[in-house]
């Protein structure tokens, strides 16, 4: 089973210093320690349940960039971006320059959005849910027109392109798509038609899980498309620690990656003062361990 590490929170000690060296000494650690995904969070303001807007946040992409830079080896991406912050053509722009510059280590990772404080706050439309999902999956195409040979227009109930041109392409050729979010009627059914992989919150445990996943299955069975060939992501495994609660905690990624589970994400989250001696535990005492799974 791999290991993805979420870097969600910028507030620690002396925050206003070493934010920066923080950040990149965590994703270094990350990189070198064998991680195979990081990422950070497409939000403007801090989330309320991390302590709210008054928080430090960085903007996702730039972010990502400058961890392109300085890493090598783990893949990148938001979890997730929610579709009304960008216009999806400048997005998949966006977000090819990040995989052509980290040398084809990017994903796309993409969700409806929710969070309408920030988008009040900082004078971004803020739809209705319903258009937000018919957004979400005309965003997709869009990308996927991009990445593809076909660089004419695209006409959609929200979007209308006239030239849907991206060079350079990505690395190869497309980059993978990852949909967050459990929905079962919509959210789901857009992983099944157009994911390459799907991150689900496990918060009621092994049987809520398992029950996304068979959802999941039933879609992907509707639309004809291989169950298998979707990476499943997961996070927030039973509230447990794996630096502290190891044993514990190990013994849960068994039960979710017998029910085909191949990455966990750990969150950093406040309380966790110092990120980089968290991360280090991961990849020297845990991921070594993790690995045995699967």
């Amino acid at each position: 089973m791999d290991l993805g590490i979420h870097y969600a929170n910028f507030t620690n000690p002396d925050w206003q210093h070493k934010l920066h060296e923080r950040l990149t000494a965590t994703a270094k650690v990350a990189d070198e320690g064998g991680v195979n995904l990081f990422t950070v969070m497409d939000h403007w303001f801090q989330m309320e349940m991390m302590n709210g807007p008054f928080e430090p946040m960085l903007e996702g992409y730039t972010t990502l960039g400058h961890l392109a830079g300085i890493t090598k080896n783990v893949r990148l991406s938001m979890l997730v971006t929610g579709v009304t912050y960008r216009h999806p053509g400048l997005l998949a722009k966006i977000a090819t320059t990040l995989d052509v510059l980290s040398d084809g280590r990017g994903m796309l990772g993409i969700g409806a959005a929710w969070y309408d404080r920030e988008h009040a706050g900082l004078g971004v439309p803020f739809p209705p849910l319903k258009d937000r999902f018919e957004m979400l999956e005309e965003a997709i195409q869009i990308a996927q027109q991009m990445w593809s040979d076909d660089d004419g227009a695209y006409e959609g109930k929200h979007y209308q392109l006239a030239e849907t041109i991206c060079l350079p392409k990505p690395v190869r050729g497309s980059m993978p798509i990852l949909i967050g979010g459990g929905g079962e009627k919509k959210t789901l059914r857009l992983v099944a038609q157009y994911g390459d992989a799907c991150h689900l919150f496990v918060r009621e445990g092994v049987e809520g899980l398992q029950h996304k996943l068979d959802v999941l299955r039933r879609h992907c069975d509707d639309l004809d498309r291989d169950y298998d060939a979707i990476e499943k992501t997961i996070g927030g495994a039973g509230g447990l620690d794996p630096v502290n609660q190891t044993d514990e905690w190990l013994a849960q990624m068994e039960q979710y990656a017998a029910m085909g589970a191949t990455l966990t994400t750990v969150t950093i989250v406040p309380g966790i003062d110092d990120p980089v001696a968290y991360s280090t535990d991961l990849v020297e005492r845990v991921l070594p361990r993790l690995k045995q799974i699967g």
